[in-house]
């Protein structure tokens, strides 16, 4: 027997195209996938779920939808849950082969990128509320309302649904090198010009337009703070930075990897080995954006000190004061005392949108 072509399925090679060669064949980027990807989703769904649940919880217990950007928050976790409720399958996928059907196939690529398309959508949304908020108040007053905050999630929903549909159509169960997989099928005349389409949309959608929308709306709320005499004026421009900085950090390294990779021919990166070393950086940087969803619940919404209160008010109620019962340390008397801290708050002014 030839051990070369025939191996067990966590051994079985990956087949990468290379345009101007023969097929590359490697074991490096499947013993990655197989070691180290069940691992790193097992993570990003475990804290991403935790995060954007308990801020669905927030909403629906305590915040409600009483402003734009409340409705925006809650649609930003949807879209977050949404992106990875089908880490599951992509692990066990990772790990193994596609045991799920073509079916399933099609729908969890589908659900995939809608909640990708969908979450960089309403983080924009967020950017433009936060720039209207600030930079033109007195317009804000019309604008930013719970009706229209409804309208244009709608809006956003089916271009997020749309912009997926690719996914949905191309991908599909199929054998490849002895191993069922759920990948895009594309004619053999199509091939190289759809992966160049859909790499350069995702590049656009999830990187070069967010980047550009925040750096114009930021600039401009920068300048309006720096105008006026705010004692939360510095906490503001410092938490834009890292809104900025942490969304690039996240995105920037998939979308530059997956551009090299699709242009690989291009950038004259067409022998076996760069073949290989750009799957692996693919599938870690893949990772490393997925985690952005674990993060947005900190910089969105727990970084507001209004969600801050309903958090901590969540946690007295639902986890503290059920343990006092049992625990003799914790005393019901301090804890009613520390949860009365928060039962007057002002409302928010113009500078919190950023808070």
């Amino acid at each position: 027997m030839d051990t070369t072509t025939n191996t067990t399925d966590s051994e079985m090679l990956t087949t990468y195209i290379d345009y101007d060669a023969t097929p590359c064949q490697t074991v490096a980027v499947q013993a990655f996938a197989f070691h180290f990807l069940p691992s790193l989703y097992s993570l990003v769904l475990i804290f991403g779920l935790l995060g954007n649940a308990l801020v669905v919880l927030i909403f629906v217990t305590y915040k409600k939808l009483k402003s734009m950007t409340d409705i925006y928050l809650l649609n930003l976790a949807i879209s977050d849950l949404l992106f990875i409720v089908s880490l599951p399958f992509w692990a066990y996928y990772a790990a193994d082969e596609w045991i799920f059907g073509n079916e399933l196939c099609k729908i969890l690529s589908g659900v995939y990128l809608a909640g990708f398309y969908s979450g960089s959508f309403f983080i924009i949304l967020l950017t433009i509320d936060r720039y209207l908020a600030i930079v033109h108040a007195v317009f804000a007053l019309k604008a930013r309302t719970v009706v229209y905050g409804i309208l244009t999630s709608v809006v956003t929903w089916c271009l997020a649904i749309l912009a997926s549909v690719p996914g949905m159509v191309f991908n599909r169960l199929q054998k490849e090198n002895n191993r069922f997989a759920c990948t895009p099928h594309f004619s053999s005349e199509t091939q190289i010009r759809w992966n160049q389409f859909l790499t350069l949309k995702i590049n656009f959608i999830g990187l070069i337009f967010p980047m550009m929308v925040m750096t114009f709306c930021y600039v401009q709320i920068i300048r309006t703070l720096m105008r006026c005499r705010n004692d939360k004026k510095t906490k503001a421009v410092r938490l834009i930075f890292i809104i900025m900085i942490v969304y690039f950090l996240f995105w920037a390294p998939y979308n530059i990897v997956l551009l090299l990779q699709t242009f690989q021919s291009s950038f004259h990166l067409d022998s076996c080995e760069d073949i290989s070393n750009l799957a692996i950086a693919v599938q870690a940087t893949e990772t490393l954006a997925m985690a952005h969803c674990c993060i947005n619940p900190v910089i969105y919404a727990f970084a507001g000190e209004k969600f801050r209160k309903y958090t901590c008010m969540f946690f007295r109620k639902h986890v503290a004061l059920p343990l006092s019962k049992h625990c003799s340390v914790l005393s019901r008397e301090s804890l009613y005392r520390s949860t009365s801290a928060y039962s007057h708050s002002n409302g928010e002014q113009d500078i919190s949108a950023v808070l």
